[in-house]
């Protein structure tokens, strides 16, 4: 036995050190843990039932040191067997050091060194769907680990799921006159998450068939700023190929976009606030304490450098200028958890008598006019802007999502942000402190939305279980699926306020 396990590896060794650029999928070892050979070296994974899981894979090369601030570089490639059994740290945040998830539902450990992926994979897999999951938080918090973005489900059910981390908060979204100096003249600044966004995926490219999947029918998705990500990947050429289809939750779909000159002006007076002068080198820049750039305030999000990102996501669909590919996209009935009340008054403030007397009949009082406005404002109008631009160049899929689970009923508005993740991966059981809540009911809905997904990955259509048939968006018809009490197809859904916040948008936006 002990000759064979060593025949084993030296089989996986030979094969990692060899010159041969397409990963090879591997045996499983004596145990019945598999084993992969990526590109840069052998993986152990673990089995469990008809899923083969591998965790902290390194997919780029530390960015610490002179990388910080740099695209992502090559990992060195390991000799002999990497064992994957454990997930990664995420990248530097702020996390609670009383253990409590932060706002992106992590709860630690961070490191520099944290650009590493998951796969989850069915047992004996062949040219299998591929989804990779963005996370959400801001672009400032979150990681691949979280219990509600298990991608057991989605393996159980015949699709490959692909987790990633990427740069956050003012080590992934970042620039500085300086570090445009000591960039060489093409390379691509500022939205090094962005960058490591890409970096996954073309290792995904490159090394997923060796887990049995297919490299050619890849779906990216994400929540929140990783919706908003999404849609980016979507406008952004270095991206084009990459993936054959996309679905943003919650993800928006309109901001102004950031110049490399404001990010510029930005990164200057957040150095200014950390001690260094306005004329900082790079190497000063890169000395900083990763605590001190962690704890900075900003605004962290895609920068147009004109290398990498040449125009926003608003921009890009505005023109038409995104990928060609199929796409679902939606939001919750309360996106206005995002708002505390604080923000009421001075968000009402700003906003148009027109807009207002949209939402007359269904908000009697400000507290709900507030949570209303700014749920379709922030979430529901872009989405179903996106959808009808999309659908011009290949079939969209708008949904709402408003469904409560039962024990929640009655103590809040509506869905909250991000509260459908758990019915899209179908992980309500893997959550501690939730799954014992969840009946019947929630389970129920959670197997149909998910199947909606895992359809949407096989065959580019999301045809759901236990639900009516769902058509592609047109503007026309303007129908969307919401997934509710009672799930169906909803025409002309809110349509007087969405318009109403079509029009505050392009006024805004400088948009039709």
């Amino acid at each position: 036995m002990h000759q064979r396990i060593a025949a084993i590896i030296g089989l996986l060794v030979a094969v990692a050190l060899s010159s041969a650029v397409e990963a090879t999928a591997m045996p499983t070892s004596m145990k019945g843990d598999p084993m992969v050979v990526t590109d840069s070296g052998a993986v152990l994974g673990t089995r469990s039932g008809m899923v083969d899981t591998f965790r902290g894979i390194p997919f780029a090369a530390a960015p610490v040191g002179p990388l910080r601030w740099k695209p992502p570089q090559p990992v060195t490639r390991w000799v002999g067997v990497r064992n994957s059994n454990a997930y990664g740290p995420a990248c530097p945040q702020v996390v609670d050091p009383g253990g409590r998830p932060n706002g992106g539902g992590y709860a630690g450990p961070t490191s520099e060194d944290c650009l590493n992926l998951n796969v989850f994979a069915p047992v004996g897999a062949r040219k299998a769907p591929v989804m990779v999951w963005i996370f959400g938080g801001g672009n400032t918090a979150g990681g691949n680990s979280i219990a509600p973005n298990d991608g057991t489900a989605f393996a159980r059910d015949g699709v490959i799921l692909v987790s990633v981390n990427y740069r956050l908060g003012a080590l992934g979204f970042f620039a500085h006159p300086a570090l445009t100096r000591a960039a060489g003249a093409t390379e691509p600044l500022g939205s090094y998450g962005t960058m490591d966004q890409i970096a996954a995926l073309k290792w995904v490219r490159r090394n997923i068939a060796a887990f049995g999947g297919d490299p050619d029918n890849v779906t990216i998705f994400g929540e929140s700023a990783g919706g908003w990500d999404t849609l980016t990947l979507m406008t952004t050429p270095a991206a084009r190929g990459l993936f054959a289809k996309a679905t943003v939750q919650s993800g928006g779909g309109w901001s102004a976009p950031v110049s490399l000159a404001a990010a510029e002006a930005d990164g200057v007076a957040l150095a200014k606030t950390l001690g260094l002068p306005d004329d900082a080198s790079a190497d000063q820049l890169r000395a900083l304490p990763t605590q001190a750039l962690v704890a900075a305030h900003g605004r962290f999000n895609p920068i147009v450098d004109g290398r990498l990102i040449t125009e926003n996501a608003t921009e890009g669909f505005a023109r038409g200028d995104e990928a060609r590919v199929p796409l679902i996209i939606g939001s919750n009935s309360w996106e206005a958890s995002l708002l505390p009340p604080s923000g009421y008054a001075a968000y009402l403030a700003a906003a148009s008598a027109q807009t207002k007397t949209a939402y007359a009949a269904e908000a009697p009082d400000d507290a709900r006019l507030a949570q209303a406005m700014f749920t379709d404002s922030a979430m529901g109008a872009p989405a179903r802007w996106i959808a009808a631009r999309q659908s011009a160049k290949a079939p969209a899929w708008l949904y709402y999502f408003s469904y409560v689970r039962v024990v929640r009923r009655g103590k809040i508005p509506g869905a909250n942000h991000t509260s459908e993740n758990p019915y899209v991966f179908d992980s309500q059981m893997g959550i501690p402190n939730y799954a014992a809540e969840i009946v019947d009911d929630d389970r129920a809905l959670a197997a149909t939305m998910h199947s909606c997904w895992v359809a949407f990955a096989k065959t580019g259509a999301p045809t759901c279980t236990g639900a009516p048939a769902w058509p592609a968006y047109a503007p026309g018809s303007d129908r969307l699926m919401e997934f509710g009490l009672t799930t169906g197809m909803r025409e002309h859904f809110r349509k007087p306020q969405l318009d109403a916040q079509d029009r505050a948008a392009a006024k805004t936006l400088g948009g039709e």
